[in-house]
C-alpha cells in the first residue's frame, strides 16, 4: 500500500462514521416487522375483509389466485405506498442472471381533463412486460425477439424500496417468455414446491394425517457469509471491482490460526453498520435473527429466522442487496463472492431446508420417540433417498466459477455430496436394516464440574461441519451453496428430487398396504419399505470427516460421484435422468432445463475470461511497471556500491533474484495472454469450460504465484495495490 492511500484512508476513516433448530410453524408474525411490507396487518387494515381473505387463501393455502381481487389489491397497494412517498412501481424478478431486475413506471399520469393523477390498476399490477431479449435465456429468446411477461406471485408480500430522493413500490413476480416458458429463477422454484407438497399430500394421506392441511411448503432459513474491507482498498483493486476476488495478493503474515476473530467482539464500525442494515431489513420485513465474526479477520455472517422457501428467496435477494447498499455509508465494501482471499476461509450460503405443513407441523421433526414416529422415518428416507440418487444434480446446483474455489478448502465440505445424519438417527437406520426399530438414543445431561452451573441437556448426536448435507435437529442443512448464489436454483433441485422420492414412496406403500390399510397392515408395509430402501441408498449416509482422504477412498468404493469442478458437474444436468425428473414434476421441460444449462456454461466461461483479462492488466500496468522501478532501485544500488568499491555479492544476489521472479511473472503472464486468446476460437461452451479448466486457470494460479512472490520482497511503500494486511485488518 502507498503512503497516500494510507493517509485516504485515514481520512474516509475519520470522516465516516442461526438459530439451532427450524420451527414447528412455517411462518413468523409479520406484525413485528417492518412498515414497507405490505403484507400481514398491513393488509388486514387496508383490504375488504373477503379480499384480504381471498388473498390470505391464495399466500398460505396455495389456492388459485381470483383476478377479481386485483384492482382493490392494486388501489390498496398505491395509497399504502404513496404515504410512505413512493412515486414509481415495478415488477421485482429474478432473471437468470442471478441477481434481480426492474423496470420503474410512475404511478402519475394525466386524465381527460389535464389533471394528473395517481393510478395504479389490477391489470398493472398482474402482469408486466419488460423486454426479454437483453436477458440471458439460453436459446428461449433470440436478441431480436423482445417480448416478456412478469406475473405477480401474491405468495409473496410487495414491498418498498426507499432511497434518499424517493421510494418505489416493488412487486414480486415471476417472468416468463411470450412462448410461455420461464425465463427466471422463481418460476420453477414456486413450481418445485408444489411438486413436494403434491407428493408429500399423499403420504400425509396414507397415514390419515391430513386432517385440516390444504398444501405442504418447504421452509429454509439461510445463514449469509460475507467480507466488509475498507472501499478505499477496495477502490484501489481491479480485481474486487471487476470480479469481486482478488486475483494476486500474497496471504498476510496472521491469518485465522489463532480462531481468534471468530465469535469475537463485532468492530464498532462493523457493528454501527450491522445494525443500520438489521434496521433496514426489519422495515423490509426480512426477519434477521443472529449476528456475528466468522472464522476469517474481515468476516462475518448473518442470519434469518425461517421462512416459506419462495418468501425465504426473496428475502435472500433483498439481504444481499441492503448488505451491499449500506456498507457504503460506513465507508465499507461488501464482498460476497464464495472465495475474495486466497489463504483464509470463503464464504458460503448454509441453506437450512425443512418440510412443513400450512398448518404449522414440520414434517422433519423426529420427537422424542423417533423410532415410533413412522411417518417422520418415511419423509427422512425419501431425503436420503433423493440424495443418493440424485447426487449428481445436487452438486451442480451449486457448481459455479466463485465456487470452485471454495469447495473442499477449510471452510466448506468437498465436492462429494454426502448426508451427515449424527449417531441418534444413524443408530435408527441400523435397526431399520433389520426391520424392526426398537429404541431411541437419548442425549441426556452434562454436568459441567462447578455447583454453580447449572446442568444442560444434551442433544441426542453431535454436529459435523464437514457435511455438505447435514441432519441438524429437525431440517437439512445444505452447506455447500456459494454466499453469492440465488437460492433459488439449488432449492429447485432438491425439491424436485425429493418430490420425486415422496412420489416412490407413497406409490410404494399403496401398493403394499393398499389406499386403506389397517394400523398393522400399515406399519408391516412401512417396516419392509423403509428397510429396502436404508439397505440400498444408506451408502450415501457418512458420519466421519469429509475432509479425511480416507472417506475420498471410501466414497469411491461405495460409487458416490466426486465432481469437483463446474465442469465435471455440469453434464450431469444434460442427462435423459434429469430431464425425466424436471419434466415428470412440471418444473422444467427439456427446453427450459437446457437453457438454463446454457446459460450455466456462458456465465462460467465469461466470469473466468473477465478474470484472466483483469489478471493481465493488473500484471501489464500495475504490477510490472512497480517490479521494473524496484529493478531498476537495486541495479543502481549494485553499480553505486560497487563504484565505491564495497563488495557487494549479496547485493547482486538479491537483484538476480528479482530479475528471476520478474522474468517468470512475465512468461507466465504471456503465456496466459496466449491461452485467453486462443478461447476466443472455442465456440462449443462445454468444450471452452473445459479448456478454462484444464489450461486457463492453471496458467492464472502460476502467474498469481509468480506475482505474489514479487510482493513478498519488494518494499511495501513500492508495491502498488492494497495488500492482505491492509484489507483484512484495517478497520
Amino acid at each position: 500500500m502507498t503512503m497516500a492511500s494510507t493517509e485516504l484512508h485515514r481520512t474516509t476513516n475519520g470522516a465516516r462514521r442461526d438459530s439451532d433448530r427450524a420451527p414447528r410453524h412455517g411462518s413468523y408474525n409479520e406484525e413485528i416487522f417492518g412498515s414497507l411490507t405490505f403484507g400481514g396487518d398491513v393488509m388486514l387494515k387496508r383490504l375488504p375483509a373477503d379480499v384480504f381473505e381471498k388473498l390470505q387463501q391464495t399466500m398460505l393455502r396455495g389456492v388459485p389466485l381470483d383476478p377479481a381481487i386485483a384492482n382493490t389489491v392494486a388501489s390498496a397497494m398505491k395509497d399504502w405506498a404513496t404515504e410512505h412517498g413512493a412515486t414509481h412501481f415495478c415488477h421485482w424478478f429474478q432473471p437468470l442472471t442471478g441477481s434481480t431486475a426492474e423496470k420503474h413506471d410512475s404511478f402519475l399520469s394525466y386524465n381527460d381533463n389535464g389533471q394528473m393523477l395517481a393510478r395504479f390498476s389490477g391489470a398493472e399490477l398482474i402482469r408486466g412486460e419488460p423486454d426479454a431479449s437483453s436477458f440471458p435465456s439460453g436459446g428461449i429468446r433470440d436478441t431480436y425477439e423482445a417480448r416478456g411477461y412478469t406475473a405477480w406471485d401474491a405468495t409473496s408480500p410487495a414491498f418498498i424500496r426507499k432511497t434518499a430522493d424517493g421510494a418505489t413500490l416493488c412487486v414480486p413476480t415471476v417472468f416468463f417468455s411470450w412462448t410461455g416458458e420461464a425465463l427466471d429463477k422463481k418460476a420453477p422454484l414456486l413450481r418445485s414446491i408444489e411438486a413436494v407438497s403434491r407428493q408429500a399430500m399423499r403420504i400425509l394421506k396414507i397415514f390419515n394425517a391430513d386432517a385440516g392441511v390444504s398444501n405442504i411448503i418447504t421452509t429454509i432459513g439461510c445463514e449469509q457469509e460475507y467480507f466488509l474491507i475498507d472501499e478505499t482498498f477496495f477502490a484501489q483493486r481491479q480485481d474486487l471491482l471487476l470480479c469481486g476476488r482478488t486475483l494476486l495478493g500474497a496471504e498476510a503474515p496472521k491469518g485465522q490460526q489463532l480462531d481468534d476473530h471468530y465469535f469475537g467482539a463485532i468492530p464498532e464500525r462493523v457493528l454501527q453498520y450491522m445494525t443500520e442494515v438489521e434496521q433496514r431489513l426489519y422495515e423490509l420485513g426480512v426477519p434477521v435473527r443472529t449476528r456475528h465474526n466468522e472464522v476469517a479477520p474481515g468476516q462475518y455472517e448473518i442470519a434469518p429466522s425461517f421462512e416459506n422457501a419462495n418468501v425465504a428467496t426473496d428475502h435472500q435477494m433483498l439481504l444481499m442487496h441492503v448488505l451491499r447498499e449500506t456498507a457504503p455509508h460506513h465507508g465499507l465494501e461488501c464482498l460476497m463472492h464464495e472465495k475474495p482471499f486466497a489463504g483464509v476461509n470463503g464464504s458460503g450460503k448454509h441453506n437450512n431446508w425443512a418440510i412443513s405443513t400450512n398448518t404449522g407441523v414440520n414434517l422433519l421433526d423426529p420427537l422424542d420417540e423417533t423410532h415410533t414416529n413412522m411417518q417422520f422415518l418415511v419423509f427422512m428416507t425419501s431425503v436420503i433417498r433423493a440424495v443418493d440418487m440424485h447426487a449428481d444434480l445436487l452438486r451442480a446446483a451449486i457448481a459455479s466459477a466463485a465456487n470452485d474455489h471454495r469447495l473442499g478448502a477449510n471452510e466448506a465440505p468437498p465436492a462429494i455430496i454426502s448426508i451427515f445424519l449424527g449417531d441418534m438417527l444413524s443408530d435408527i437406520l441400523d435397526q431399520l436394516e433389520k426391520g424392526d426399530p426398537k429404541s431411541t438414543m437419548q442425549g441426556g445431561s452434562l454436568d459441567l464440574g462447578a455447583k454453580t452451573l447449572p446442568n444442560i441437556s444434551r442433544h441426542s448426536g453431535d454436529r459435523n461441519r464437514t457435511s455438505p448435507f447435514a441432519f441438524t435437529g429437525n431440517k437439512f442443512e445444505f452447506r455447500a451453496v456459494g454466499s453469492s448464489a440465488t437460492i433459488a436454483w439449488p432449492n429447485t433441485i432438491l425439491n424436485t428430487i425429493v418430490a420425486e422420492s415422496l412420489d416412490y414412496m407413497a406409490t410404494e406403500l399403496v401398493q403394499r398396504a393398499g389406499e386403506s390399510p389397517t394400523p398393522k397392515q400399515l406399519e408391516t408395509a412401512v417396516k419392509e419399505l423403509l428397510k429396502e430402501v436404508v439397505t440400498k441408498h444408506r451408502k450415501v449416509v457418512f458420519d466421519g470427516d469429509n475432509y479425511a482422504q480416507a472417506w475420498h477412498v471410501e466414497a469411491e468404493k461405495r460409487g458416490l460421484p466426486n465432481l469437483k469442478t463446474t465442469a465435471d458437474a455440469l453434464p450431469a444436468l444434460r442427462t435423459d435422468k434429469a430431464t425425466a425428473v424436471f419434466d415428470l414434476y412440471g418444473v422444467l421441460n427439456e427446453r427450459e432445463l437446457t437453457a438454463r444449462v446454457e446459460v450455466l456454461y456462458e456465465k462460467y466461461n465469461t466470469i473466468t475470461c473477465i478474470e484472466a483479462r483483469t489478471m493481465l492488466n493488473m500484471v501489464q500496468t500495475m504490477v510490472l511497471p512497480a517490479a521494473y522501478r524496484y529493478q531498476g532501485d537495486l541495479a543502481a544500488t549494485v553499480d553505486s556500491t560497487k563504484s565505491a568499491g564495497v563488495e557487494c555479492s549479496d547485493e547482486v544476489e538479491h537483484l538476480q533474484e528479482f530479475v528471476n521472479h520478474a522474468k517468470a511473472l512475465r512468461g507466465a503472464a504471456g503465456s496466459l495472454r496466449t491461452a485467453e486468446s486462443e478461447s476466443h476460437g472455442i465456440d462449443a461452451p462445454e468444450k471452452l469450460t473445459n479448456y478454462v479448466q484444464s489450461t486457463i486457470l492453471p496458467l492464472m494460479q502460476r502467474t498469481r504465484e509468480a506475482c505474489d512472490a514479487i510482493e513478498r520482497i519488494m518494499p511495501e511503500d513500492s508495491w502498488p495495490l492494497p495488500t492482505y494486511t491492509d484489507m483484512l485488518f484495517i478497520r
